[in-house]
């Protein structure tokens, strides 16, 4: 008796899987095929994708459904047409030497002019950082603006959140906005705090509902506090008592943060007003956040904000970083906590060392990822072999992030050299044309360099180490 139902539940099986899924996996598999050759520009990516949908059609559709299929990028769009119709690119502040080239290609990418007059200050680590934006909420008396990966309710952030609320109490106009991974997916104290005091506070592309909008790979990774519209801050700094590193924590990181002042704040407040808008449909257009900038330059900094994301037609950081290696003649300094370039950076960097420049990349000696240090064990032999100088940053993990070109130009935010950073994030750095600024993070990188890596020391891994570190590699657009 049973024998005759298992015969005839696997006979329907068959016959279900023959005549239905069959059919059915092979249209899915075409009609996702059509999608990823006119969507996808990667070769590499489109090939994978094609690949997973024909060899595992239902699953491999669903990943790529929830994975794949890039749907910020339309309502980005939409946004920025209202937000800020497209015109002609802006002058700025045009450059006479080899740098004018960068400065021209950078204006193009952004539709941003650079704009003088600014101050920007290094704050190195939570100890220096936080503070200062403590008091800064403190003093705040229009506008307090927030958007961080990271806020903790600990040690550090919880004197923060409480400043914020306070503000709120007191008039003020406060918007903060968290991602809705970094800050905490399934339990967000920080979030759940503010929105309890009232104030108004958003996670960054964060659902339940995957289908509504994929909330693993798209991460906001800004980093910016701004004030009255008049002073910021930004870099790669998240909240957290982590970063506190005099006090003695567990797991201490180290950090560099940025204090700015000067009319590059109206370009900072319009990334986050985009991003505000992005996610919750209000539009911030008043005078409490974009006062008119009256009276002279408060220093010397010629800066530009640079933000790049899967809502842009290309990875404009990634674009800006390339034309910087290009016109470079004398020096590159790079300070990264996680190093995984691309075939495209990986040559850029290895021609700017052919010609003769003198390029010097600062990374930790391990990282807070161990994946990640396998996957760029395997990346760094032809950057050796044609000359990159490569350091170990020995203590504590060093989260901060920075570029500095023939000591003139700097590059500094929150984007890491990796393709998560490059391509999926939503980042935002500013660009500096100032020697002093580029002096003081060439000094940092000077002084956090350790032992060198060697090209002997990579090859002379052992074949396992090898196999493994390979492994990692594969996964580099998604570490």
């Amino acid at each position: 008796m049973y024998g005759d139902e298992a015969y005839w539940l696997a006979a329907l099986f068959g016959l279900i899987r023959a005549q239905i899924l069959a059919p059915l996996g092979i249209i899915v598999a075409l009609a996702l095929s059509l999608h990823i050759l006119l969507t996808k520009r990667d070769i590499g990516a489109a090939i994978g994708w094609i690949g997973l949908v024909w060899f595992s059609p239902l699953p491999g559709g669903v990943v790529y459904l929830v994975f794949g299929v890039n749907r910020v990028r339309r309502r980005a769009r939409l946004l920025r047409e209202v937000a800020a119709p497209a015109g002609a690119v802006p002058a700025g502040s045009p450059r006479d030497d080899h740098l004018a080239p960068l400065e021209r290609a950078a204006r193009h990418l952004t539709r941003r002019g650079t704009v003088a007059g600014n101050a920007i200050t290094m704050l190195r680590n939570g100890d220096a950082a936080y503070p200062e934006m403590l008091a800064a909420i403190e003093g705040a008396r229009i506008s307090v603006a927030l958007s961080t990966y990271i806020l903790r309710d600990d040690e550090a952030g919880g004197p923060i959140i409480d400043a914020l609320i306070a503000a709120k109490a007191r008039g003020v106009a406060v918007r903060v906005l968290l991602d809705g991974v970094g800050s905490g997916y399934f339990v967000s104290p920080a979030y759940r705090r503010l929105s309890r005091a009232g104030v108004k506070v958003a996670r960054f592309l964060h659902s339940p509902l995957p289908w509504r909008m994929p909330f693993l790979n798209l991460r906001s990774h800004k980093k910016l506090l701004l004030i009255d519209g008049r002073r910021g801050f930004t870099g790669g700094m998240n909240i957290g008592a982590e970063n506190l590193v005099l006090r003695g924590p567990r797991h201490p990181v180290r950090d560099t943060h940025f204090a700015v002042e000067g009319p590059i704040l109206a370009q900072l407040v319009e990334a986050f007003a985009v991003d505000w808008a992005f996610i919750t449909g209000e539009t911030l257009a008043e005078a409490a956040w974009f006062p008119p900038f009256e009276g002279e330059a408060v220093g010397e900094a010629v800066a530009r904000v640079v933000t790049s994301g899967p809502d842009e037609d290309v990875e404009k950081i990634e674009m800006l970083i390339l034309q910087a290696l290009a016109c470079t003649r004398r020096s590159v300094a790079i300070m990264t906590p996680y190093f995984l370039p691309d075939e495209r950076l990986v040559t850029a960097l290895a021609l700017a060392a052919l010609r003769g420049v003198a390029v010097d990349v600062v990374v930790p000696a391990r990282s807070n990822h161990r994946l990640v240090d396998w996957a760029s064990e395997a990346n760094i032999a032809p950057l050796l072999r044609e000359g990159v100088r490569i350091w170990r940053n020995p203590g504590a993990f060093d989260h901060s992030k920075m570029m500095v070109v023939d000591g003139i130009w700097g590059l500094i935010g929150s984007a890491n050299w990796d393709m998560r950073s490059f391509r999926l994030n939503f980042e935002l750095t500013v660009e500096a044309f100032h020697g002093d600024l580029a002096g003081k993070l060439t000094a940092l990188m000077k002084a956090c360099r350790g032992s060198r890596i060697s090209l002997r020391e990579i090859e002379a891994c052992s074949f396992p180490r090898r196999l493994r570190n390979a492994a990692a590699r594969l996964l580099l657009p998604y570490l």
